[in-house]
């Protein structure tokens, strides 16, 4: 699975640390992956989700969002409507060197941030979400006790997945200015809902709401016993993936269902 290292433009205008796994053959498709809240594109289970894409003909474009992993940036001044415009800087850059996303995919808060960048890009054809809160303020259950000092002092080192990080009240005061099921609701995008039924950090019930909102095509996936990143077993990654891949054919236009079809 070749990989290419690459640096392009944030929206804020940081450099962001980003690679694309290419398939070993012909390039079918384009796909863009937004990691979970704090996690970096060089998480096991994208690797492995990657991989999975990669043997379809799949092409993944993953990176750093700001502040994260390898990217540049102040992670105290992002928040989810600066990751949404990552994603969009993301898929600009992407059309300019290699091709726009056929694909968007997201995982956790990613896929949260996905549902709304997807909406601000034209040429995307279809989108699958893991583990997706329906909302931007679910991830704020995170900070605990830490919400009140935020509050009142304006920031405070939260430690999440045993790191400290600085969360601004901006943050808590973006996430709850979103409103995602509006969007999910005019996205009129074909969408693919992945969710693990006893996910402990993003419930089911977050599934069930994004799958109301949105219009058909729509479809749901059970991920059964898989963890919300889909780490303890791993196997869930290959599933996924392997679901995505299947899904998105119908979709994408070269070497799609559909192409064959109206050819």
């Amino acid at each position: 699975m070749p990989s290419q290292k690459i640096t392009f433009k944030g929206a804020s205008g940081e450099d962001l640390s980003a690679k694309v796994d290419l398939p070993e053959g012909k390039v079918k498709s384009y796909a863009l992956f937004a990691h979970c809240f704090t996690c970096g594109k060089d998480l096991s289970t994208i690797n492995r989700i990657s991989k999975a894409l990669n043997e379809k003909g799949i092409a993944l474009f993953r990176f750093d969002f700001t502040g994260l992993g390898l990217s540049e940036g102040e992670f105290a001044n992002t928040n989810f409507s600066s990751n949404v415009d990552d994603l969009v800087a993301a898929a600009n850059f992407m059309e300019k060197e290699f091709k726009a996303p056929d694909i968007m995919i997201g995982h956790s808060l990613g896929g949260t941030a996905t549902l709304i960048a997807a909406s601000k890009i034209n040429k995307v054809k279809a989108i699958a979400v893991i583990g997706a809160p329906s909302n931007a303020t679910n991830v704020l259950k995170q900070f605990g006790g830490d919400i009140e000092e935020i509050n009142q002092e304006g920031e405070a080192d939260v430690k999440l997945g045993g790191r400290t990080f600085k969360i601004k009240k901006q943050f808590i005061e973006d996430a709850q200015s979103q409103n995602v099921l509006k969007i999910v609701s005019e996205l009129n995008k074909p969408l693919l809902i992945l969710h693990s039924p006893i996910d402990e950090t993003v419930s089911i019930s977050h599934a069930k709401e994004i799958y109301s909102a949105a219009m058909h095509p729509k479809s749901f996936v059970s991920l059964d016993k898989a963890d919300h990143l889909l780490i303890k077993r791993p196997e869930y990654g290959q599933y996924a993936a392997d679901i995505i891949a299947t899904w998105s054919r119908q979709y994408v236009k070269d070497g799609g269902i559909l192409s064959s079809i109206l050819s």
